[in-house]
């Protein structure tokens, strides 16, 4: 067994020069990690490797000198083996951190997607169901479920909540519309039909963010940012290509953003409309007299209580 280390030693020690070389030549070769350098090979061929060597060749000193002719052989071909190898167990260990990071971020979403429920059940906000649209839904209800699945499928969940706070403020417009108009006058179908076309709008937006948001869902931002703030020498073509990559990425949110402060105008324009409405005074008055006059008439009534009381 010492006769093999001390061959296995002479043989990877042997083997150090010859993939410094190849790994100098083209790091990729030599060292089997994402991202190779020529200092990682300096690193591993000139201190790691000799080093292991070292001590398998002092430990096999207590058999004296007789390195055998198998361990020699096992020594030259052991890096040869180990790369692949490394590399396997490389790529298992960066998928199964990818499925945990994955893990972590569907937990994450789901925890803020249920905070931000929570928030708008709080705030009287409707939550929309695309695949069960209400009984009751109209063209603009069902739009605004074809646009919220839309995002859900493009992976844009903070975006879909638009769909939810357009159609609450719809129907909070539509019951003061039916509440101060009879549903045969003009003003209630005109109304109507411009609350209609403002939700309209705010669908189509709804529509092309989640059209330009699936256009950017496969593009690997996060490996394009890291590969460039790593700092590895990248030939002038693959910097270019990265950093058009991220362009586009950020190109396309500053377009969601321009589509979604026009939908936040959409909302505000709908909240000014049902408190406009709600102040239209339209019905006739169910009181006899004025409010003022029945206060100071009822409140002579409790004066005079007494005294009927007392008459009886």
């Amino acid at each position: 067994m010492l006769e093999f280390l001390q061959g296995l030693a002479y043989g990877l020690f042997l083997s150090c020069l010859p993939w410094f070389v190849i790994g100098m030549v083209s790091p990729r070769h030599a060292i089997p990690t994402e991202f190779p350098s020529r200092l990682q090979v300096v690193v591993r061929y000139w201190l790691v490797v000799p080093f292991i060597a070292l001590l398998l060749w002092l430990t096999s000193l207590w058999g004296g000198f007789g390195p055998s002719l198998w361990g020699w052989l096992a020594g030259l071909a052991a890096v040869a083996v180990e790369l692949p190898v490394e590399s396997r167990l490389r790529r298992w260990w960066k998928g199964v951190k990818q499925r945990r990071r994955a893990s972590r971020m569907a937990a994450e979403t789901a925890r803020r997607q249920a905070e931000e429920q929570r928030k708008a059940q709080e705030a009287g906000q409707v939550t929309l169901d695309p695949a069960n649209p209400p009984a009751d839904a109209d063209q603009v209800v069902l739009a605004l479920c074809r646009a919220k699945q839309q995002l859900l499928d493009a992976h844009r969940p903070d975006i879909a909540v638009q769909a939810d706070r357009l159609y609450s403020r719809y129907s909070r417009v539509q019951e003061v519309l039916q509440a101060r108009f009879d549903s045969s006058e003009l003003a209630y179908e005109r109304s109507r039909t411009l609350i209609g076309e403002v939700c309209y709008g705010a669908v189509d937006n709804l529509t092309t963010m989640a059209s330009q948001a699936s256009s950017v869902a496969g593009v690997d931002s996060d490996y394009a940012r890291h590969r460039l703030a790593k700092g590895i020498p990248l030939s002038e073509e693959e910097r270019t290509a990265l950093e058009r990559r991220l362009a586009l990425v950020e190109e396309t949110e500053r377009h969601l953003s321009d589509l979604s402060a026009r939908n936040e105008k959409a909302l505000t324009a709908l909240d000014n409309t049902a408190v406009a409405m709600a102040r239209i005074d339209t019905g006739r008055p169910q009181a006899s007299v004025d409010t003022d006059q029945a206060l100071y008439d009822l409140q002579r009534f409790v004066e005079r209580a007494g005294r009927y009381g007392r008459n009886a």
